[in-house]
């Protein structure tokens, strides 16, 4: 009985039932249905086979801290203690930049993308930037042989004694391993491979991603070690699984790119320790994952936003502005209907904009096709590119561009009038540090806003549009 503490204890489980997992939104049905009656996915549900009673994995060893004491009492808010827990810098600027500045010791991170696309080997540089800090980093391969990612670790140049790599699939082992070795960081890639011997599901079924995330989730709060979990993303390019493992995480990240290119986007969309919708520009090369410092360089070529149908805007992605040129393209539709493609944008809005057009300036798009792309592999939610969205599409319509060095942030309603946009200010503060002239916009009120024009008299051209002909009397 000494060393029963060291390692991770799972209770036996009694008798097992039968239930049904809807894969959308992890609810749980007594019996199958066509459609599931929490989201209204059809053909969603999963027959899974669990144990009627499952408790908590114990995960304390001797001289450990939890960071979730459950034998506490309710206490007032006032008198809850301040936790000071350090983060632990990566090294890698935009990682870091994205989960909020280093990893929260005792965090759990799920990070999806599509195959091939560089998941692991971004987290093998996480772990070997780690480990060059005299810092334990355990990497669990759950789809490699310990030879095959060594392989893959040293093209990247990890050589650390402080990186360890386990290949394996076992939920319990993991947890004993990581007991064993009190990492400050355990990467598990991925997910969808491991799975626990009490559990009769296959691995990477709902019920297994179920209780083998819970389980290293509890494991991480437990022990203080840092876990990064590795999911796959489906076909319409969500994670893997129920949403379940999204809400019991602390942080969600996307790694996006295109495999043609050599540009990766590190994005975030849920973090408990920091901003979110925080984005991590990369670039891809033969050594591994290269930090962008300049995203200008990366986004907007040369003389971008002067032709006709290409417009550059300054796009606020979470505490950072990043450049985007906007290019449109309208064309005789040859089939009779038109179409209407985004890439990059939110189409509804790319409708709207549309519309907007054709009622208050007397365009006419009714037998044109209009593509409309936001160049970089950027996805953009900003409303603030409204504007530029409108004056691409116009430009392109009408053959006619901006003046060389000419940004265009704005959001526009269904009246034609331009809105006020957030953050006015740390935009100009980017648009003059990347050397634009001209900024056309709408109205400024914010105080903070105002002063930040000011300061720029002489360096930077601003124009105030009230609506969307007057932004239009802008093309040369």
């Amino acid at each position: 009985m000494a060393g029963a503490t060291d390692h991770l204890i799972i209770p036996s489980m009694a008798k097992t039932r039968t239930y049904f997992v809807c894969r959308q939104c992890g609810a749980m049905h007594t019996k199958w249905m066509g459609k599931c009656t929490d989201c209204d996915a059809w053909d969603s549900l999963e027959q899974t086979f669990s144990a009627a009673d499952t408790h908590r994995p114990k995960v304390l060893s001797a001289g450990a801290t939890a960071l979730i004491d459950t034998d506490l009492p309710a206490l007032p808010v006032s008198q809850i203690p301040d936790m000071q827990v350090p983060r632990i810098a990566t090294g890698l600027v935009e990682f870091d930049r994205v989960i909020g500045g280093g990893v929260v010791p005792g965090a759990a991170i799920l990070l999806g993308g599509d195959p091939g696309i560089g998941k692991s080997t971004l987290l093998l540089q996480v772990g070997q930037h780690l480990a060059a800090q005299s810092l334990r980093v355990l990497y669990v391969s759950s789809e490699e042989s310990a030879p095959q990612t060594g392989l893959r670790a040293g093209r990247l140049g990890a050589s650390s004694d402080n990186l360890f790599i386990y290949a394996q699939t076992n939920v319990d082992k993991i947890g004993e391993q990581v007991q064993k070795l009190r990492p400050h960081l355990c990467i598990v890639d991925s997910v969808q491979m491991i799975y626990q011997e009490s559990n009769a599901s296959p691995p990477g079924s709902v019920s297994q991603l179920k209780d083998c995330c819970t389980n290293l989730v509890y494991l991480a709060k437990a022990s203080g070690t840092a876990v990064c979990l590795v999911g796959h993303v489906t076909k319409r390019g969500m994670l893997a699984g129920p949403k379940l493992i999204e809400h019991i995480v602390d942080t969600v990240l996307y790694f996006e790119g295109d495999s043609y290119h050599d540009h990766r986007i590190v994005r975030c969309i849920k973090n408990r320790f920091g901003n979110t919708l925080e984005v991590g520009l990369f670039r891809m090369t033969g050594s591994g994952l290269e930090v962008v410092d300049d995203a200008a360089a990366l986004l907007v070529q040369s003389g971008a936003g002067s032709a006709a149908g290409s417009i550059v805007t300054a796009c606020l992605q979470g505490s950072r502005v990043l450049p985007i040129e906007i290019q449109a393209l309208t064309a005789d539709s040859a089939l009779g209907s038109a179409r209407r493609k985004a890439t990059g944008c939110d189409p509804n809005r790319m409708a709207m904009m549309i519309a907007v057009l054709e009622k208050h300036s007397g365009m006419r798009f009714l037998d044109k096709d209009v593509f409309v792309n936001a160049v970089g592999g950027i996805k953009i939610s900003d409303p603030a590119v409204d504007a530029a969205v409108a004056m691409a599409i116009a430009g392109s319509h009408a053959r006619r561009g901006l003046t060389p060095g000419s940004v265009v942030v704005g959001e526009v309603g269904l009246l034609g009038e331009f809105r006020p946009v957030a953050s006015l200010a740390q935009r100009i503060s980017e648009i003059c540090r990347l050397g634009y002239q001209h900024l056309i916009t709408g109205p400024i009120h914010s105080s903070a806003d105002k002063l930040a024009m000011n300061s720029v008299k002489g360096k930077l051209s601003i124009h105030i549009c009230k609506n969307i002909d007057q932004a239009l009397a802008c093309f040369s």
